[in-house]
């Protein structure tokens, strides 16, 4: 009985696992799909300008790919030190999430006041050489979310030296519009927008990070069971 035990967790552990590969491989292959075609979605921050979308997506990918891999062979040949192997990466995880969670919960109001900050200063490399996908970025949300500038539509004026903001601005856009009157301008601040477009989706939000915690603690408890149940080091 034990060993058929032992063998029903072996193959719903490496199903799990590969699943979790395939998820990875998927990841993966967005994260570099935006990479070559230099993502709509670059990052808006100036003082991370490798924390974009692409490569967020390409490490998240591969970390993903190498922990399913890990937990594949480990539960296929029954290898006690690959399983724990497993357990610990994904444990190491898990825990880094929720640490995550709990710093920005408890620091809100110093990660909103730094993020405007930081957004201000990326509107300064708007439209310049080498930084289409910040562009691209800013023009897409400010369109979609009928918004204008951090939390005003004046930051743009620091940008331009002059009373203008981008064409992504107007409510009926046109070129050179952003040099028109602030009448023809969304007025709404992008980030208390985009804040409250979060806020109104918190409850997908909530259940797509529940869905992800049980995955994971699945997981850890598949390979505990596998492992504890395997008779010696293997």
């Amino acid at each position: 009985m034990a060993h058929n035990c032992l063998q029903c967790i072996k193959y719903l552990m490496f199903v799990f696992n590969l699943l979790f590969w395939l998820g990875g491989c998927g990841i993966l292959g967005v994260g570099i799909w935006l990479a070559v075609t230099q993502g709509n979605f670059a990052t808006l921050s100036s003082s991370f300008p490798s924390l974009s979308a692409a490569n967020l997506l390409i490490v998240t990918g591969t970390f993903v790919m190498i922990i399913g891999f890990v937990g594949c062979i480990g539960a296929i040949k029954e290898n006690k030190c690959l399983l724990l192997s497993f357990f610990i990466m994904l444990l190491i995880i898990f825990l880094l999430e929720l640490t995550v969670v709990i710093l920005f919960f408890v620091y809100t109001d110093k990660i909103d006041k730094y993020a405007q900050r930081d957004l201000k200063k990326g509107l300064h490399l708007y439209g310049t050489d080498g930084n289409i996908g910040l562009t691209n970025a800013w023009s897409i949300i400010q369109t979609d979310f009928r918004c204008c500038g951090v939390s005003n539509y004046t930051d743009w004026f620091e940008v331009y030296n002059t009373t203008r903001v981008p064409d992504s601005c107007c409510l009926e856009f046109s070129e050179n519009c952003g040099l028109h009157s602030p009448g023809t301008w969304w007025k709404a601040p992008c980030y208390e927008t985009v804040k409250i477009w979060l806020q109104e989706n918190l409850l997908a939000v909530g259940i797509f990070g529940l869905c992800t915690a049980m995955v994971q603690i699945l997981g850890l408890t598949f390979a505990m069971t596998m492992y504890c149940q395997m008779p010696g080091f293997l």
